[in-house]
């Protein structure tokens, strides 16, 4: 599991030019790991680069986190890669802007964005990425809304460089993950939730989630938050509120108790049903 205080990661999307002052306020209340990408049409990768620098902390206190993302997830306008290059080459183009805009000289994650059809063509892309480790420049790789075991297993049969990360979105209709993440769990793999609040309003609101969080005297974000953190889950939080980030950073000051697991476990599978 990563380090703690890269247990809750801070994500960057649809914050366009507010993305500098919301990581800034991030950094401030404790964050120190942030979720991007290379996509215009939803992240703002600058501000990123931009917040950190302003910090005034060594590059080494974060743990950034950057997305390649293929061609049909770019919007036509805004493509930060040469659309008519080689798949490979637009990789190492896409690298070179997001060391750019994150003004840093190496990467602690790259995660493709979502799997390629064509197997082909995963296989370029990810051997591209795998070039980028044995560069130095991109630390380990990932991948990100990979719900498909048939996809998943054979990448980490044939990578050199075998996924560390999968990032999913979290909700009940894809069962939350109960294979996805058994498979995490065998092979050492993070699974990183995104949508996590968003996606699970029956959850927060739920009876049992209200009396664990009386009990403990936080909010139901925080002990969903906290379950997942328990169950080897790294959650991603795009608040933009800061006392909710102070919120989400608190979650390690209490800690669930197994029969409470065993609850919060026990509701997130009656409530994917």
């Amino acid at each position: 599991m990563p380090e703690p205080q890269y247990r809750i990661l801070y994500g960057t999307a649809w914050k366009k030019q507010r993305t500098e002052s919301l990581v800034s306020d991030a950094i401030a209340s404790g964050f120190r790991g942030i979720d991007t990408a290379c996509q215009p049409k939803h992240y703002y990768e600058p501000g990123v680069g931009a917040a950190v620098a302003a910090s005034g902390l060594e590059r080494a206190q974060f743990y950034l986190q950057t997305k390649f993302t293929p061609i049909d997830g770019q919007d036509p306008d805004t493509v930060p890669y040469d659309p008519d290059a080689p798949l490979a080459e637009q990789v190492a183009q896409s690298i070179q802007v997001s060391l750019r805009n994150l003004q840093t000289s190496y990467l602690d994650c790259l995660v493709l964005h979502s799997p390629l059809r064509n197997r082909q063509d995963m296989q370029e892309v990810w051997q591209a990425m795998e070039a980028a480790v044995a560069s130095g420049i991109v630390r380990q790789l990932g991948i990100s809304n990979c719900y498909d075991l048939a996809v998943l297993e054979p990448l980490h049969g044939w990578a050199h460089t075998r996924p560390a990360v999968v990032q999913n979105r979290f909700h009940a209709e894809t069962g939350y993950d109960v294979d996805i993440r058994a498979f995490c769990r065998q092979h050492g793999v993070v699974y990183q939730s995104f949508w996590t609040l968003t996606a699970n309003p029956k959850v927060l609101a739920h009876e049992r989630t209200a009396q664990l969080a009386a009990r403990h005297h936080v909010t139901p974000a925080q002990v969903l938050f906290r379950y997942l953190t328990q169950v080897d889950v790294v959650p991603l939080t795009g608040t933009k509120s800061k006392a909710h980030m102070r919120e989400d950073l608190a979650i390690f000051d209490f800690t669930l108790t197994d029969a409470e697991c065993d609850s919060m476990g026990a509701l997130l599978g009656a409530t994917g049903t």
